[in-house]
């Protein structure tokens, strides 16, 4: 049986939440069978590290961090990979280069899923957005990708780090959020908004508001991750 190895721990709910989703998927497509699965899950102080690295753009600090957890998943024996986190993803190209293990991208497989869609927004942190992960992907497909105003997306931002990081699902933030995209949605006639981090679906299930579409892109990534699983084994 293939293994699989995330790095997780800078989000330990969503890390938790992407183990829960694979299992649930590999099950329903493998006749019950679910994939050998390791994560190595950094403490809340190297994730702190790790994001202080993102926010100063120390790229090359960041690379060499996230490739000591993946050499430790692959000595563990995994053979294939992934990063629990939209944000980590800002070095996804030069990590990739140098993984011990193949990754699969949370950016791709979601503009994969997007596909047939004309306009989304993206909720994201703005370490995510100022590095335009997402525009130029799907844009390739003929998506464009819509970010909030200046004043939303600074809320957003810090919701994310003050309140989902630790554990904290709000109503009254999960409110805030949903009157941002109604706004977004109604003044740039979008088809849905983009969830491009891994907490944000926890906050923002797809139930939350009637006719808003959510393209949930932890779950997108679990999917991508359990096919390309399903390519190389069928679990049996």
């Amino acid at each position: 049986m293939r293994t699989l190895g995330i790095v997780g721990g800078t989000g330990p709910d969503s890390t938790a939440e992407y183990y829960r989703t694979i299992v649930e998927i590999s099950r329903a497509r493998a006749a019950g069978g679910y994939p050998r699965i390791l994560i190595t899950s950094v403490s809340s102080v190297e994730g702190t590290r790790v994001i202080e690295l993102v926010s100063a753009d120390r790229r090359r600090e960041l690379v060499a961090r996230l490739l000591a957890e993946l050499r430790t998943l692959e000595a563990a024996g995994a053979e294939i990979g992934l990063l629990a986190s939209n944000t980590l993803h800002v070095v996804f190209d030069e990590l990739q280069t140098v993984s011990p293990i193949p990754l699969v991208s949370i950016v791709e497989a979601a503009a994969e899923a997007a596909t047939g869609s004309v306009r989304l927004g993206l909720f994201a942190t703005t370490f995510t957005i100022r590095a335009d992960l997402y525009r130029p992907v799907f844009a390739r497909r003929g998506i464009e990708v819509v970010a909030p105003s200046a004043m939303d997306q600074e809320l957003i931002h810090r919701a994310y780090f003050e309140e989902l990081t630790a554990g904290m699902f709000l109503p009254v933030t999960r409110d805030r959020l949903l009157d941002i995209a109604d706004r977004m949605v109604a003044a740039h006639d979008l088809d849905g908004i983009i969830l491009g981090g891994t907490e944000l679906p926890l906050l923002l299930p797809e139930e939350s508001r009637t006719g808003l579409r959510f393209l949930d892109t932890s779950r997108i990534h679990a999917e991508a991750v359990v096919a390309r699983l399903l390519d190389l084994d069928d679990f049996a």
